[in-house]
């Protein structure tokens, strides 16, 4: 059984992390990351072709850990697959021993580095979920009784600072009536916000795993502030970031991030952190944090 199936329904709190693959062959440093990843946290993400750049597929790396004992969440975006291919990679997924999905939409190809490509968008991530839900239950999205079905805990993500908040939460409350067993966040930063949120869900019942981007620079925040929806700097951070010597700004993200698990972690039933590259600082952050 999932190990991250099996702690998220007993009520435990986890932490799980996530690495991207890379745009070529050259897997050595993603394992080395993920071999490092693997004693401090639960599972570990694997992007697909995050930010619409082309980069090594999530399902051969999900099973690549797999193999080595590290568990996967297999990310699965409906940007570049019609329906066929998503139910086909899904089954091939649980062939290949991976048992955890996240189910995303994923960035539009004008934000990645081939901005002609068309986007698919045959589904969208509530589709999707429910597609998973069904290929458990035993038959495919038109109905057709499968040979052999999967069993996967599969999940979504939700954006609690996205405006208005209430579209998100009426997602979210669709991606649970299809099957959605656990829900990571978008990056998570001003944590009276999150808090807000956390109260308007909590009938929902469901986990929930707070996300952290680890904050490389002001430059950052300002960027994602201005161009990711749902994303939210406060400007004390972005001047407590700008104000830190270049050298220092790892340790200053580690301590920004262990800061802001300190303030939420009694209102979530995880955290997801993402290094995005600075792996280092996710056993860091765990300490820091009093995970």
């Amino acid at each position: 059984m999932s190990k991250l199936k099996e702690m998220l329904k007993s009520g435990n709190f986890v932490v799980t992390s996530e690495v991207g693959p890379p745009k070529g062959v050259n897997i050595d440093k993603l394992i080395e990351d993920a071999e490092m990843l693997k004693d401090n946290v639960v599972a570990i993400n694997v992007t697909d072709n995050q930010s619409a750049v082309v980069r090594i597929g999530s399902m051969a790396i999900s099973h690549l850990l797999a193999q080595r004992g590290i568990e996967p969440v297999y990310q699965l975006v409906t940007r570049d697959r019609n329906r066929i291919a998503l139910q086909s990679d899904l089954l091939s997924a649980w062939a290949l021993g991976i048992e955890n999905v996240l189910c995303i939409t994923g960035d539009h190809p004008y934000l990645g580095d081939h901005q002609e490509a068309k986007p698919v968008y045959d589904l969208d991530s509530v589709n999707l979920v429910k597609v998973v839900t069904d290929l458990n239950n035993g038959h495919d999205m038109a109905g057709n009784e499968l040979e052999g079905k999967p069993n996967f805990f599969h999940g979504a993500v939700v954006t609690p600072e996205y405006d208005p908040v209430d579209l998100q939460i009426i997602k979210m409350k669709k991606k649970i009536d299809v099957g959605a067993n656990f829900f990571q966040t978008q990056a998570v930063y001003d944590t009276k916000s999150f808090e807000k949120f956390m109260n308007k869900v909590s009938t929902f019942k469901v986990p929930i795993l707070a996300g952290i981007v680890v904050l490389k620079s002001a430059g950052m925040a300002k960027f994602m502030n201005n161009n990711v929806a749902g994303v939210f700097v406060p400007d004390d951070i972005i001047k407590e970031m700008a104000e830190t010597p270049k050298g220092d700004r790892k340790k200053k993200a580690v301590e920004i991030s262990a800061r802001i698990i300190r303030e939420i972690k009694s209102m979530c039933q995880g955290i997801h952190i993402m290094p995005l590259g600075w792996d280092d600082t996710v056993p860091q952050i765990i300490e820091q944090a009093d995970l």
